[in-house]
């Protein structure tokens, strides 16, 4: 399991983080990659990433763009996901109802691309630019527009 932290633009989150003596004490067991948007933390389940997002809220707050959680590879979900995911309430599987892409340009996010239901990542190329890294993010059904 993965905890993703994307920075918005202008904030350099590895060296924000690691200023920070409460925030290198939450970080202390976990060895986080830094990353050219932000920050990748490898937690060994989906409670331990969410009560390390929790430790961290205060820096969330002020310093954080998005917390993502990777359940699976190269697939992200939101942090409302991630509860009803810990708390039982959904089982989500592919293909999930209730997405988007995260297009990020650089350092930070730039673009929030909200799917039809059974359409796949790459109908959407047109609206990316080349270098773009871009992240297929589930989300709950009240995160998603007109629901």
């Amino acid at each position: 399991m993965n905890v993703l932290l994307i920075q918005p633009e202008g904030v350099d989150l590895y060296t924000t983080l690691l200023k920070s003596e409460t925030s290198r004490g939450a970080l202390r067991f976990y060895q986080p990659d830094r990353l050219e948007y932000g920050i990748r933390v490898r937690t060994a389940s989906l409670g331990s990433a969410l009560a390390l997002a929790s430790e961290l809220r205060w820096y969330v707050q002020r310093y954080v763009e998005e917390v993502l959680f990777e359940p699976e590879k190269d697939i992200f979900c939101t942090s409302g996901l991630a509860r009803q995911i810990y708390e039982r309430d959904v089982r989500p599987g592919s293909p999930w109802r209730y997405r988007c892409l995260y297009r990020i340009s650089g350092d930070h996010l730039t673009d929030t691309i909200w799917m039809d239901e059974g359409t796949a990542p790459e109908a959407y190329a047109g609206r990316m630019e080349p270098g773009d890294t871009v992240l297929e993010v589930w989300c709950t059904e009240e995160e998603y527009p007109g629901r």
